[in-house]
């Protein structure tokens, strides 16, 4: 049986909503706050702002665009021991900081 994994997703510093990991695949939900405040963003334009989350089968490829290839993924999926082709796991340790563009990816333990 697979773990669910969780993850905070930032959008400019404020949070955004959650990203889950579970048996059935991976969902996105705004955080209710957010969709309530006056500044509500989309994340990327694959994920209008709603109340309903999102599903699919497989990690969403706008997060799967926020990951390192080449050198940089070979450096930290050694130095981190992360599977290279854990695309969740190496969301969750290497897009909390130092993100290209706006979102950022924090695991909740």
């Amino acid at each position: 049986m697979k773990k669910s994994r969780k993850a905070e997703v930032f959008f400019c510093g404020s949070k955004a909503g959650v990203l889950i990991e579970n048996q059935k695949g991976f969902s996105f939900v705004y955080d209710e706050t957010y969709l309530s405040g006056s500044k509500a963003k989309p994340i990327a334009f694959s994920f209008p702002l709603q109340k309903e989350p999102f599903h699919r089968e497989s990690l969403f490829p706008f997060f799967v665009g926020l990951l390192s290839e080449g050198v940089l993924m070979d450096h930290q999926c050694s130095s981190l021991k992360i599977d290279e082709n854990d695309f969740y796991g190496r969301l969750l340790k290497t897009c909390h900081t130092d993100t290209i563009g706006a979102v950022t990816v924090r695991e909740v333990l």
